[in-house]
């Protein structure tokens, strides 16, 4: 288990999950049953034995399934210390919107953390924490076409690259972030996404740091990859 920290992680969990609808029709993506479990449920438990302490989700399509699921989970009985929260956007806000406001919802100056609910990451949250602010995790695939590429250079991000139809191997952004406030609360916006508005400034002023791991990784958001994470907690 990994040494506590007490950086609040913001959980990207407000998304409509469109392209998974057709294999899981009836609840929102973070909840995708996973033997008889949300798969939400194996997300938590692992950040919770990587030494999150803090969560707070961030709400917006079907809100009130997840706000049931977490208000009826076992995670503070069993954690005393751990804190859950959350909030739900008005409407969809984007990525970086929905920090913002969370942000401002909870007075939040510090770092934090920026985790996504359809995404399984092994580990991680340790070696971000360690890592200079701010940061982003990325991980090796062996085909970098469906994300795009993360190009770094001693440790910092130089570029990314667009998605493309080049079947190649490479970095990828993995979506988890140690991020601050001041870049989200400067914008005058309310709808804008971390990947388009907050990343390309840093690495414009040479500020992004990479943190590459070598783990599993999984992004559930089709239901290819829905079934392949299914197979392998089998």
């Amino acid at each position: 288990m990994g040494a506590k920290i007490d950086t609040p992680m913001f959980v990207l969990a407000g998304g409509f999950g469109t392209r998974l609808r057709s294999v899981v029709p009836d609840v929102p993506k973070p909840l995708a049953p996973v033997q008889n479990k949300p798969f939400l449920f194996y997300l938590i438990n692992n950040w919770i034995d990587q030494g999150v302490r803090e969560f707070i989700f961030l709400l917006h399509y079907e809100a009130d399934k997840i706000i049931k699921f977490l208000e009826n989970s076992e995670f503070k009985k069993l954690n005393p210390n751990l804190k859950i929260s959350y909030v739900v956007e008005p409407v969809p806000l984007g990525t970086g919107g929905a920090v913002k406001f969370a942000l401002e919802q909870y007075s939040i100056d510090g770092p934090f953390l920026v985790a996504n609910a359809d995404t399984w990451l092994g580990k991680g949250v340790q070696s971000l924490i360690a890592s200079p602010l701010p940061s982003i995790v990325t991980v090796a695939v062996s085909n970098v076409s469906r994300y795009g590429e993360v190009y770094i250079n001693d440790g910092i991000v130089e570029s990314f690259a667009e998605k493309c139809q080049t079947y190649k191997k490479g970095q990828v952004n993995a979506g988890m972030y140690l991020l601050s406030a001041g870049p989200f609360l400067e914008l005058t916006e309310t709808t804008f996404s971390i990947e388009t508005a907050i990343l390309p400034k840093l690495v414009a002023a040479k500020k992004l740091g990479a943190t590459p791991l070598d783990c599993n990784f999984i992004d559930i958001g089709i239901p290819e990859d829905y079934q392949n994470f299914c197979n392998w907690l089998k």
